[in-house]
Protein backbone atom coordinates (compact mmCIF):
# COMPACT_ATOMS: atom_id res chain seq x y z
CA UNK A 1 0.00 0.00 0.00
CA UNK A 2 1.10 3.26 -0.39
CA UNK A 3 3.07 5.55 2.20
CA UNK A 4 4.58 8.87 1.66
CA UNK A 5 7.49 10.20 3.18
CA UNK A 6 7.77 14.19 3.03
CA UNK A 7 11.66 15.63 3.63
CA UNK A 8 11.88 19.39 4.34
CA UNK A 9 15.76 19.96 4.11
CA UNK A 10 14.98 23.29 5.81
CA UNK A 11 16.42 26.51 4.12
CA UNK A 12 17.94 24.27 0.78
CA UNK A 13 16.94 26.86 -1.70
CA UNK A 14 18.05 26.49 -5.47
CA UNK A 15 17.97 30.03 -6.97
CA UNK A 16 16.58 33.34 -6.65
CA UNK A 17 12.60 33.31 -7.20
CA UNK A 18 11.43 35.95 -9.92
CA UNK A 19 10.41 38.23 -7.16
CA UNK A 20 13.61 38.08 -4.81
CA UNK A 21 14.66 41.79 -5.49
CA UNK A 22 11.43 42.71 -3.53
CA UNK A 23 12.99 41.10 -0.71
CA UNK A 24 16.39 42.28 -0.79
CA UNK A 25 17.30 39.02 -2.16
CA UNK A 26 18.63 39.24 -6.03
CA UNK A 27 21.21 36.71 -6.90
CA UNK A 28 20.67 34.77 -3.98
CA UNK A 29 21.11 30.94 -4.47
CA UNK A 30 21.43 28.32 -1.73
CA UNK A 31 22.65 25.29 -3.14
CA UNK A 32 24.30 27.36 -6.26
CA UNK A 33 26.62 29.11 -3.99
CA UNK A 34 27.61 26.45 -1.87
CA UNK A 35 28.36 24.46 -4.82
CA UNK A 36 30.20 27.10 -6.12
CA UNK A 37 32.40 27.75 -3.08
CA UNK A 38 33.39 23.96 -2.89
CA UNK A 39 34.37 24.11 -6.58
CA UNK A 40 36.53 26.67 -5.43
CA UNK A 41 38.09 25.31 -2.46
CA UNK A 42 36.74 28.21 -0.19
CA UNK A 43 35.07 24.75 1.47
CA UNK A 44 38.35 22.92 2.30
CA UNK A 45 38.25 23.03 6.10
CA UNK A 46 37.19 21.19 8.91
CA UNK A 47 37.34 18.03 7.70
CA UNK A 48 35.87 18.55 4.12
CA UNK A 49 37.78 19.00 0.99
CA UNK A 50 37.21 19.21 -2.95
CA UNK A 51 33.86 19.37 -4.67
CA UNK A 52 30.01 19.63 -3.43
CA UNK A 53 29.39 15.73 -3.25
CA UNK A 54 25.97 14.78 -2.76
CA UNK A 55 25.66 11.74 -5.20
CA UNK A 56 21.93 10.25 -3.87
CA UNK A 57 20.26 13.95 -4.33
CA UNK A 58 21.96 14.55 -7.41
CA UNK A 59 21.34 10.92 -9.17
CA UNK A 60 17.16 12.13 -8.38
CA UNK A 61 17.56 15.02 -10.14
CA UNK A 62 18.90 18.24 -8.15
CA UNK A 63 21.15 19.64 -10.58
CA UNK A 64 18.69 19.56 -13.36
CA UNK A 65 15.94 21.09 -10.91
CA UNK A 66 18.38 23.77 -10.16
CA UNK A 67 19.28 24.40 -13.59
CA UNK A 68 16.05 24.15 -14.43
CA UNK A 69 15.48 27.39 -11.21
CA UNK A 70 18.56 29.53 -11.85
CA UNK A 71 19.12 28.81 -15.85
CA UNK A 72 22.88 28.10 -14.32
CA UNK A 73 24.63 24.55 -14.98
CA UNK A 74 26.33 24.12 -11.94
CA UNK A 75 29.66 21.85 -12.40
CA UNK A 76 28.42 17.94 -13.53
CA UNK A 77 25.35 17.88 -11.32
CA UNK A 78 23.11 18.18 -14.01
CA UNK A 79 24.71 15.84 -16.63
CA UNK A 80 23.30 12.66 -15.05
CA UNK A 81 19.93 11.05 -16.29
CA UNK A 82 17.96 11.20 -13.57
CA UNK A 83 16.52 8.65 -11.32
CA UNK A 84 13.72 10.45 -10.04
CA UNK A 85 10.70 12.66 -11.02
CA UNK A 86 12.13 16.46 -10.31
CA UNK A 87 11.53 19.94 -10.08
CA UNK A 88 11.24 23.18 -8.45
CA UNK A 89 9.02 25.05 -6.31
CA UNK A 90 7.64 28.80 -6.21
CA UNK A 91 6.20 30.20 -3.32
CA UNK A 92 3.11 31.93 -3.62
CA UNK A 93 2.85 32.90 0.29
CA UNK A 94 3.98 36.61 1.14
CA UNK A 95 7.23 35.79 3.08
CA UNK A 96 10.32 33.87 3.31
CA UNK A 97 9.67 32.42 6.76
CA UNK A 98 9.36 29.13 8.09
CA UNK A 99 5.63 28.88 8.97
CA UNK A 100 4.70 30.30 5.06
CA UNK A 101 7.35 27.66 3.91
CA UNK A 102 5.92 24.52 5.37
CA UNK A 103 2.12 25.84 5.19
CA UNK A 104 2.48 26.06 1.65
CA UNK A 105 4.07 22.90 0.85
CA UNK A 106 0.55 21.38 2.78
CA UNK A 107 -1.03 22.90 0.46
CA UNK A 108 -2.34 25.86 2.17
CA UNK A 109 -0.30 29.08 1.16
CA UNK A 110 -0.46 32.26 3.90
CA UNK A 111 -4.04 33.58 3.31
CA UNK A 112 -2.80 37.09 4.91
CA UNK A 113 0.34 39.31 5.42
CA UNK A 114 2.60 38.33 8.23
CA UNK A 115 2.79 41.11 10.67
CA UNK A 116 6.95 42.17 11.04
CA UNK A 117 8.57 44.86 13.33
CA UNK A 118 10.81 47.48 12.00
CA UNK A 119 14.21 47.72 11.80
CA UNK A 120 14.87 50.37 14.73
CA UNK A 121 15.93 50.48 18.21
CA UNK A 122 13.33 49.78 20.00
CA UNK A 123 11.59 47.99 17.42
CA UNK A 124 9.03 46.49 19.35
CA UNK A 125 5.92 48.49 20.23
CA UNK A 126 5.81 50.07 23.50
CA UNK A 127 2.23 48.72 24.45
CA UNK A 128 3.38 45.19 23.36
CA UNK A 129 6.41 45.69 25.70
CA UNK A 130 4.37 46.81 28.84
CA UNK A 131 1.85 43.71 28.16
CA UNK A 132 4.85 41.67 28.27
CA UNK A 133 6.39 43.27 31.38
CA UNK A 134 2.80 42.45 33.07
CA UNK A 135 2.61 39.25 32.26
CA UNK A 136 5.76 37.41 33.14
CA UNK A 137 5.90 39.90 36.21
CA UNK A 138 9.20 41.54 34.60
CA UNK A 139 10.87 44.51 35.68
CA UNK A 140 12.57 45.03 31.98
CA UNK A 141 13.95 43.55 28.92
CA UNK A 142 17.16 43.35 27.17
CA UNK A 143 18.05 44.17 23.49
CA UNK A 144 14.52 45.45 21.84
CA UNK A 145 15.89 45.15 18.21
CA UNK A 146 16.93 43.12 15.11
CA UNK A 147 19.88 40.69 15.82
CA UNK A 148 21.47 37.75 14.79
CA UNK A 149 20.42 34.82 17.85
CA UNK A 150 23.97 33.77 18.75
CA UNK A 151 25.50 37.44 18.63
CA UNK A 152 22.69 38.69 20.21
CA UNK A 153 23.27 36.19 23.30
CA UNK A 154 27.09 37.13 23.34
CA UNK A 155 26.41 40.92 23.56
CA UNK A 156 23.48 40.89 26.56
CA UNK A 157 23.96 37.37 28.38
CA UNK A 158 26.12 39.08 30.52
CA UNK A 159 23.27 41.59 31.78
CA UNK A 160 20.93 39.04 31.22
CA UNK A 161 22.31 36.83 34.38
CA UNK A 162 22.67 39.61 36.54
CA UNK A 163 19.24 41.16 35.97
CA UNK A 164 17.38 38.61 35.14
CA UNK A 165 15.78 40.56 31.89
CA UNK A 166 14.61 38.20 29.10
CA UNK A 167 16.57 38.89 25.92
CA UNK A 168 13.85 40.57 23.23
CA UNK A 169 14.63 40.66 19.40
CA UNK A 170 13.54 39.68 15.92
CA UNK A 171 14.85 39.83 12.24
CA UNK A 172 13.05 40.05 9.29
CA UNK A 173 10.73 37.31 9.14
CA UNK A 174 7.35 37.33 11.20
CA UNK A 175 9.17 36.41 14.82
CA UNK A 176 9.47 37.78 18.14
CA UNK A 177 12.61 35.76 20.10
CA UNK A 178 12.87 35.07 23.29
CA UNK A 179 16.41 33.82 25.04
CA UNK A 180 16.98 33.25 28.59
CA UNK A 181 19.33 31.17 30.44
CA UNK A 182 18.20 27.86 31.31
CA UNK A 183 19.09 27.89 34.83
CA UNK A 184 19.38 31.51 35.72
CA UNK A 185 15.66 32.47 34.37
CA UNK A 186 14.48 29.30 33.94
CA UNK A 187 13.08 26.65 30.89
CA UNK A 188 9.51 26.46 31.73
CA UNK A 189 9.65 30.29 33.08
CA UNK A 190 10.87 31.09 29.47
CA UNK A 191 7.92 28.58 27.86
CA UNK A 192 5.77 30.28 29.94
CA UNK A 193 6.72 33.28 29.10
CA UNK A 194 6.64 32.60 25.43
CA UNK A 195 3.41 30.95 25.64
CA UNK A 196 1.54 34.10 26.59
CA UNK A 197 3.54 36.60 24.62
CA UNK A 198 2.25 34.22 21.81
CA UNK A 199 -1.27 35.58 22.77
CA UNK A 200 -0.28 39.06 22.91
CA UNK A 201 1.45 38.81 19.02
CA UNK A 202 -1.78 37.55 17.64
CA UNK A 203 -3.38 40.94 17.22
CA UNK A 204 0.09 41.67 15.19
CA UNK A 205 -0.25 38.79 13.07
CA UNK A 206 3.10 37.87 14.22
CA UNK A 207 4.07 34.24 12.74
CA UNK A 208 5.98 32.70 15.76
CA UNK A 209 7.23 33.63 19.12
CA UNK A 210 10.30 31.49 19.58
CA UNK A 211 11.81 30.36 22.83
CA UNK A 212 15.71 30.66 22.81
CA UNK A 213 16.87 28.98 26.14
CA UNK A 214 21.00 29.12 26.35
CA UNK A 215 23.18 27.72 29.03
CA UNK A 216 27.02 28.92 29.90
CA UNK A 217 28.80 32.03 31.10
CA UNK A 218 30.24 34.88 29.88
CA UNK A 219 32.13 34.54 26.90
CA UNK A 220 31.11 30.93 26.31
CA UNK A 221 27.49 30.92 25.82
CA UNK A 222 25.87 28.60 23.95
CA UNK A 223 22.09 27.35 22.89
CA UNK A 224 20.70 24.61 23.95
CA UNK A 225 18.95 22.19 22.12
CA UNK A 226 15.43 23.11 23.52
CA UNK A 227 13.94 25.68 21.06
CA UNK A 228 10.31 26.00 20.95
CA UNK A 229 8.23 27.63 18.98
CA UNK A 230 4.85 29.12 19.87
CA UNK A 231 3.25 29.38 15.87
CA UNK A 232 0.15 30.81 14.66
CA UNK A 233 -2.26 27.94 14.04
CA UNK A 234 -2.10 27.48 10.06
CA UNK A 235 -5.49 27.64 7.91
CA UNK A 236 -8.07 24.83 7.41
CA UNK A 237 -7.62 21.49 5.34
CA UNK A 238 -3.97 21.80 5.41
CA UNK A 239 -2.82 17.86 3.95
CA UNK A 240 -1.91 17.13 7.69
CA UNK A 241 -5.74 18.28 8.48
CA UNK A 242 -6.66 15.51 5.66
CA UNK A 243 -4.84 13.03 6.36
CA UNK A 244 -5.63 13.00 10.23
CA UNK A 245 -9.61 13.23 9.96
CA UNK A 246 -9.61 10.25 7.38
CA UNK A 247 -7.88 8.37 9.49
CA UNK A 248 -4.31 7.90 8.61
CA UNK A 249 -1.20 7.79 10.75
CA UNK A 250 0.80 10.84 10.65
CA UNK A 251 3.91 11.04 11.81
CA UNK A 252 6.04 14.43 12.55
CA UNK A 253 9.69 14.67 13.04
CA UNK A 254 11.72 17.78 14.24
CA UNK A 255 9.64 21.22 14.25
CA UNK A 256 6.27 20.33 12.48
CA UNK A 257 4.74 19.81 15.74
CA UNK A 258 5.63 23.58 16.26
CA UNK A 259 5.37 25.03 13.27
CA UNK A 260 1.62 23.52 12.68
CA UNK A 261 0.85 24.97 16.69
CA UNK A 262 0.30 20.98 17.18
CA UNK A 263 -2.44 21.21 14.83
CA UNK A 264 -3.25 17.57 13.46
CA UNK A 265 0.35 17.02 13.59
CA UNK A 266 -0.16 13.13 14.96
CA UNK A 267 3.34 11.40 16.59
CA UNK A 268 5.00 14.21 16.97
CA UNK A 269 8.92 12.89 17.41
CA UNK A 270 11.58 15.31 18.06
CA UNK A 271 15.46 15.23 17.83
CA UNK A 272 18.29 17.40 18.86
CA UNK A 273 20.15 17.42 15.45
CA UNK A 274 19.70 16.45 11.77
CA UNK A 275 21.29 13.05 12.78
CA UNK A 276 18.95 12.33 15.65
CA UNK A 277 15.90 12.83 13.55
CA UNK A 278 17.39 10.82 10.69
CA UNK A 279 17.83 8.29 13.08
CA UNK A 280 14.10 8.50 14.28
CA UNK A 281 13.31 8.47 10.15
CA UNK A 282 14.51 5.44 10.05
CA UNK A 283 12.94 3.80 13.67
CA UNK A 284 9.61 5.20 12.62
CA UNK A 285 9.37 4.12 8.71
CA UNK A 286 9.02 0.17 9.75
CA UNK A 287 6.50 0.77 11.60
CA UNK A 288 4.53 3.60 9.30
CA UNK A 289 0.72 2.11 9.03
CA UNK A 290 -0.49 1.41 5.06
CA UNK A 291 -1.56 4.91 3.94
CA UNK A 292 0.51 6.93 5.98
CA UNK A 293 2.59 10.00 6.38
CA UNK A 294 5.64 10.67 7.48
CA UNK A 295 6.46 14.71 7.64
CA UNK A 296 10.19 15.30 8.79
CA UNK A 297 12.46 18.60 9.07
CA UNK A 298 15.70 18.62 9.14
CA UNK A 299 16.80 22.23 10.55
CA UNK A 300 20.41 21.98 11.29
CA UNK A 301 20.72 23.44 7.77
CA UNK A 302 19.14 26.67 8.42
CA UNK A 303 19.53 27.24 12.36
CA UNK A 304 23.78 25.84 11.95
CA UNK A 305 24.88 27.18 8.82
CA UNK A 306 22.48 29.14 6.65
CA UNK A 307 21.55 31.93 9.72
CA UNK A 308 25.52 31.48 10.48
CA UNK A 309 26.44 32.08 7.01
CA UNK A 310 29.02 29.18 7.21
CA UNK A 311 29.63 27.92 4.03
CA UNK A 312 31.52 25.51 5.04
CA UNK A 313 29.47 23.77 7.48
CA UNK A 314 26.50 23.79 5.53
CA UNK A 315 28.37 22.04 2.82
CA UNK A 316 29.44 19.11 5.39
CA UNK A 317 26.01 19.37 6.64
CA UNK A 318 24.19 18.40 2.95
CA UNK A 319 27.23 15.95 2.42
CA UNK A 320 25.87 14.01 5.64
CA UNK A 321 22.58 13.93 5.26
CA UNK A 322 22.77 12.90 1.38
CA UNK A 323 25.38 9.86 2.75
CA UNK A 324 22.67 8.27 5.04
CA UNK A 325 20.18 8.12 2.09
CA UNK A 326 21.18 4.46 1.53
CA UNK A 327 19.70 3.87 4.64
CA UNK A 328 16.42 5.05 4.42
CA UNK A 329 15.99 3.88 0.85
CA UNK A 330 16.95 0.14 2.22
CA UNK A 331 13.51 0.72 4.33
CA UNK A 332 11.20 1.81 1.48
CA UNK A 333 8.41 -0.40 0.49
CA UNK A 334 7.76 -1.06 -3.14
CA UNK A 335 4.64 1.45 -3.18
CA UNK A 336 6.83 4.55 -1.04
CA UNK A 337 7.17 7.58 -2.10
CA UNK A 338 10.05 10.34 -0.71
CA UNK A 339 9.94 13.64 -1.46
CA UNK A 340 12.70 16.05 -0.95
CA UNK A 341 11.94 19.73 -0.54
CA UNK A 342 12.81 23.15 1.17
CA UNK A 343 10.77 25.70 2.50
CA UNK A 344 12.85 28.51 1.64
CA UNK A 345 16.38 29.71 0.93
CA UNK A 346 18.96 30.47 3.35
CA UNK A 347 22.27 31.36 1.19
CA UNK A 348 25.06 31.30 3.44
CA UNK A 349 27.30 33.42 1.21
CA UNK A 350 24.85 36.14 1.02
CA UNK A 351 24.27 39.59 3.01
CA UNK A 352 23.06 39.49 6.27
CA UNK A 353 22.09 36.79 8.50
CA UNK A 354 18.07 36.03 7.17
CA UNK A 355 16.58 33.71 5.06
CA UNK A 356 16.90 34.40 1.31
CA UNK A 357 13.41 34.61 -1.03
CA UNK A 358 14.23 31.30 -3.70
CA UNK A 359 13.14 28.95 -5.32
CA UNK A 360 13.13 25.26 -3.69
CA UNK A 361 14.25 22.04 -5.29
CA UNK A 362 11.02 19.12 -5.65
CA UNK A 363 12.82 15.77 -6.30
CA UNK A 364 10.58 12.71 -5.56
CA UNK A 365 11.95 8.91 -5.20
CA UNK A 366 9.54 6.16 -6.14
CA UNK A 367 9.23 3.31 -7.81
CA UNK A 368 5.79 4.04 -8.67
CA UNK A 369 5.98 6.98 -11.10
CA UNK A 370 8.12 7.08 -14.30
CA UNK A 371 11.43 9.83 -13.58
CA UNK A 372 11.31 12.51 -15.85
CA UNK A 373 10.67 16.49 -15.37
CA UNK A 374 7.97 17.98 -13.27
CA UNK A 375 8.41 21.49 -14.30
CA UNK A 376 7.73 24.66 -11.80
CA UNK A 377 5.52 24.02 -9.29
CA UNK A 378 3.71 26.12 -7.10
CA UNK A 379 4.80 25.13 -3.52
CA UNK A 380 0.88 23.61 -2.75
CA UNK A 381 1.33 21.26 -5.89
CA UNK A 382 3.42 19.18 -3.55
CA UNK A 383 0.45 18.74 -1.02
CA UNK A 384 -2.14 17.95 -3.30
CA UNK A 385 0.70 15.18 -5.06
CA UNK A 386 0.28 13.57 -1.84
CA UNK A 387 -3.21 14.00 -1.31
CA UNK A 388 -3.70 11.91 -4.85
CA UNK A 389 -1.20 9.85 -4.01
CA UNK A 390 -2.81 8.73 -1.03
CA UNK A 391 -6.72 9.12 -2.07
CA UNK A 392 -6.99 11.68 0.29
CA UNK A 393 -9.53 14.45 -0.43
CA UNK A 394 -8.00 17.83 -2.03
CA UNK A 395 -5.98 20.45 -0.52
CA UNK A 396 -7.91 24.18 -0.90
CA UNK A 397 -4.98 25.01 -3.73
CA UNK A 398 -2.11 23.16 -5.74
CA UNK A 399 -2.19 21.35 -9.42
CA UNK A 400 -0.97 17.62 -8.49
CA UNK A 401 1.54 16.15 -11.27
CA UNK A 402 -0.18 13.19 -11.63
Amino acid sequence: MARVILIVLDSFGCGEAADAPEYGDKGADTFGHIAEYCALGRCDERGRRGALFLPHLTALGLGHAAKASSGIHRLDFADNTPTGMWGYGIEESRGKDTPSGHWEIVGTPVPFKWGYFPHKIPCFPDELIQNMLKIGHLGGMLANCHASGTQVIDEFGEEHMRTGFPICYTSVDSVLQIAAHEQIFGLQRLYDLCKLTRRLCDSYNIGRVIARPFVGNTGDFHRTANRKDFAMPPPANTLLELAVTQGREVITIGKIGDIFAHRFTGTEKKGASNDEHFDILLASLPHLADCGLIFANFVDFDTEFGHRRDVSGYAACLEAFDARLPELYALLQPDDVVIFTADHGNDPTFKGTDHTREHVPILVKSTVFEPGPIGARGMADIGQFVCKYLKLPATPYGISWI
